[in-house]
């Protein structure tokens, strides 16, 4: 058999059309730009637009954040769950088992049909932030804060896991951030939520394998290790030694460099403006100065712009976030984008199944045990 063409990691492949957002030209939703997008949007908005198609209206806002506040729960038996689950078990497997609980109370779980995706989209958007907050205080010792409909969705998040009354630029930031992170075209975890439904799966379990995929260090798992490196390094005058340590050591610098982005992330250099004034605000500017030191080196001696998970890791530690709940967050803003491909996924469905080039032995013949040798 001839071999086929072959691209490591499908780098460059075309795997399906989607009319949900493009790289091309700069990241955009549904034709709106992200600048766009992160300058005059809520998350609200930009939910709506990726499961709904468009920017709403007045009244369609209106009644979509109403829709959202009256399913701003999670059944009595899932908490109860979520106080059993064994310390341990980190927040991003909790989330995972969570999504995987709320099918079970899902009234429309089988029922793959276009509207009824999107209806439980909208629940499950709402109920995710809800059980990461609510499991994060059950750690902590304490009761989980009711969401408040009377809140955004964005200060919602910051209420719920802080319990305290976010300024207007914290959760105008917190906003700015699930908007950057909301969606990106076929990515691991997108993908891996498209190859779930292509099988005829049902959307819950689609998100369940989305989360899998993003656990992993490579993917939404990197934006924990980000900060775990700003506080290793510890001040802008030790940045240069250590990253050049680490370039001699062939280490990975976490926080850098983009399959797709390869002249930099513009999600990051939005992200980062908004760095610079919650860091004043909060008393954080010297881990502002060392991460521009650290990028200043990176840049030089690798080329390697920042891509938004190393400003987004310092924005949630000025928040006061632990850092458990970094790629919890991701997960909670990217279930608009997973949630918007797996209803694109299954309106015009064909299964997913790509090909491999064999490299193992050729054909070989059967042997009796007798003739084995040892």
């Amino acid at each position: 058999m001839t071999e086929r063409e072959y691209s490591p990691g499908l780098e460059g492949i075309v795997a399906g059309e989607t009319a949900i957002s493009t790289l091309a030209g700069g990241l955009s939703y549904r034709g709106y730009s992200i600048e766009d997008l992160a300058h005059h949007a809520t998350f609200e908005e930009v939910a709506h637009i990726l499961l709904h198609g468009d920017l709403p209206t007045a009244d369609e806002l209106a009644k979509f954040r109403k829709r959202l506040g009256t399913q701003e729960v999670i059944p009595p038996p899932v908490l109860e769950t979520l106080r059993r689950i064994p310390v341990k078990v980190p927040m991003m497997d909790v989330m995972r088992t969570g999504a995987s609980l709320l099918a079970h109370w899902e009234n429309e779980v089988a029922d793959n049909s276009h509207d009824a995706n999107v209806r439980k989209a909208e629940r499950l958007l709402v109920q995710l932030p809800i059980l990461m907050a609510a499991r994060h205080r059950l750690l902590q010792g304490k009761e989980p804060v009711a969401a408040d409909p009377r809140r955004s969705f964005a200060e919602n998040v910051l209420w719920m896991l802080l319990r305290t009354q976010p300024t207007p630029a914290m959760t105008r930031a917190m906003d700015v951030s699930l908007i950057l992170y909301a969606e990106h075209e076929f990515n691991a975890s997108t993908f891996t939520a498209r190859v779930i439904a292509s099988t005829l799966s049902d959307l819950h379990s689609s998100i369940c394998g989305a989360i899998g995929a993003l656990k992993g260090p490579l993917h939404g798992g990197a934006n924990e290790r980000v900060l775990a490196i700003l506080q290793t390094v510890g001040s802008a005058d030790k940045a240069e030694a250590w990253v050049m340590d680490a370039l001699a050591k062939k280490q990975r610098i976490m926080g850098f460099g983009h399959r797709v982005y390869k002249d930099g992330d513009p999600r990051a250099a939005y992200v980062k403006t908004m760095c610079r004034e919650i860091a004043a605000e909060t008393g954080h500017t010297p881990m502002e100065d060392l991460a521009d030191k650290i990028e200043e080196v990176v840049w030089r001696e690798k080329k390697l712009p920042p891509n938004v998970d190393w400003p987004t890791a310092r924005l949630y530690h000025y928040f006061g976030l632990a850092v458990e709940l970094y790629t919890p967050l991701f997960v909670v803003a990217r279930t608009a984008g997973w949630c918007a491909h797996v209803i694109e996924q299954l309106d015009e469905n064909r299964l997913i199944r790509p090909a491999a080039n064999y490299t193992g032995p050729g054909r070989r013949e059967w042997k009796d045990i007798s003739q084995r040798a040892d």
